[in-house]
């Protein structure tokens, strides 16, 4: 799912791409996208972007002209409007030729070009949203990275909210308090400060200043060694610091690698999956929050872990296996293709075996089938044939007539 870093990258691909191009006509929609339409036509407009937390704002500004006044006659866009997007969960900005437009392009910017480019907010699973005319959400707070020091301060003033009693891996998903912040980075960062997930957020953030007097200093670092279940020996660094610093810096190196960031579709997803220390590690744990999500940890999960849900790694792994047999089953009863060669054998084998039992019992009376009984005269092999004495006699008293 697409965090800060993701939708602040994706603002930064816009600029970059979207530089210098005009775009024209209307902002076209999808059929098949339920979202509402964007009312804005204009003859000749630029894009830009800008991101905080997790929105995104599109700026279409109309480019100036004498012929205003009959601009805005024809229906045509004379003031700025600003699209705001949230990303749900595979949301991107994609900026192609006409003829190369991505499958899932749900909204639409068509550049005033020869050869026609397609600036398209792509989103496959239909999660993600926009707003035309918008504004940034009022029920998220100040995004942590780029608006650090008001985000610290309405955690911190904030900390006999109710919100707060929960655990601190799911009070960091909160976007009230903790803008930006989503399912990797949580982990990463508690990793780091080797903080159980599951202690209550209070506990945690409690005795933390509103103003961060240690902002310019760079975090202290111990090296530790985790012994992983293949036997080989990783050397992770363990930070000591706050965890509103973190929630901070934390983000900052991701969007600090470029690319995408958070993508595993992506050819070159080797540098992220580097940097990664807990979240779909090999050695880690896993549990489902109380709501549902996945949370990655390192040793005790802390009091506050829920106490009838599964690691859902355990139940993925059973879950290979069965579906593994239960496709042997199922090839089976469609197809025969299991039972039916196994029934076949076992007649060839039976008729093999009636043939070996016919061969020996010719080897052992070899004339019952050279001499085969007369028709409608049952003799058994008990009896003896008739001698010639029996021939003989039947002569004399023929010749004595």
């Amino acid at each position: 799912m697409p965090e800060g870093p993701e939708l602040h990258l994706g603002s930064l691909y816009v600029n970059k791409m979207c530089a210098g191009v005009v775009f024209t006509g209307p902002v076209r929609k999808s059929e098949v996208s339920k979202s509402p339409d964007v009312p804005f036509t204009c003859e000749a407009y630029r894009i830009t972007a800008s991101s905080r937390g997790k929105e995104v704002k599109l700026t279409l500004t109309p480019m100036k002209s004498d012929d205003s006044k009959q601009r805005s006659k024809a229906g045509q866009a004379d003031q700025a409007m600003d699209v705001v997007f949230r990303f749900g969960m595979s949301g991107y900005f994609r900026f192609t030729s006409e003829d190369e437009l991505p499958k899932h392009s749900h909204l639409r910017f068509y550049s005033k070009e020869t050869t026609c480019r397609v600036l398209s907010f792509v989103d496959t699973r239909r999660f993600g949203s926009w707003q035309a005319n918008g504004t940034w959400q009022p029920d998220r707070g100040p995004c942590l990275m780029f608006e650090y020091e008001s985000f610290r301060k309405n955690v911190v003033t904030h900390l006999s909210d109710r919100a707060f009693d929960r655990p601190i891996c799911e009070v960091l998903l909160n976007q009230k308090y903790f803008n930006g912040i989503g399912n990797y980075l949580r982990a990463e960062i508690l990793f780091r400060l080797n903080i159980p997930p599951f202690v209550p957020a209070r506990s945690v953030l409690e005795g933390l200043e509103s103003e961060d007097l240690c902002e310019n200093e760079k975090p202290l670092k111990t090296e530790i060694k985790d012994e992983k279940a293949s036997d080989r020996v990783k050397t992770v660094k363990e930070e000591t610091g706050d965890l509103l610093r973190l929630c901070h810096t934390v983000p900052l190196e991701v969007v600090n690698q470029g690319g995408k960031g958070y993508d595993p579709k992506k050819e070159d997803y080797s540098e992220f999956k580097a940097w990664l220390q807990c979240y779909y590690v090999d050695g880690m744990k896993s549990l489902r929050d109380h709501n549902g999500r996945t949370m990655w940890f390192n040793g005790d999960p802390g009091p506050m872990a829920p106490k009838d849900l599964k690691s859902p790694k355990a139940k993925k792994r059973a879950k290979k296996t069965e579906d593994h047999d239960y496709t042997d089953k199922k090839k089976g009863a469609k197809g025969g293709s299991k039972s039916t060669p196994k029934k076949k054998v076992v007649k060839q084998e039976t008729k093999t075996a009636k043939k070996e039992i016919e061969k020996s019992e010719e080897m052992v009376s070899p004339q019952k089938k050279k001499r085969p009984a007369a028709r409608g005269r049952k003799t058994s092999s008990a009896e003896p044939a008739a001698g010639p004495e029996k021939r003989s006699g039947r002569v004399t008293r023929q010749s004595s007539k």
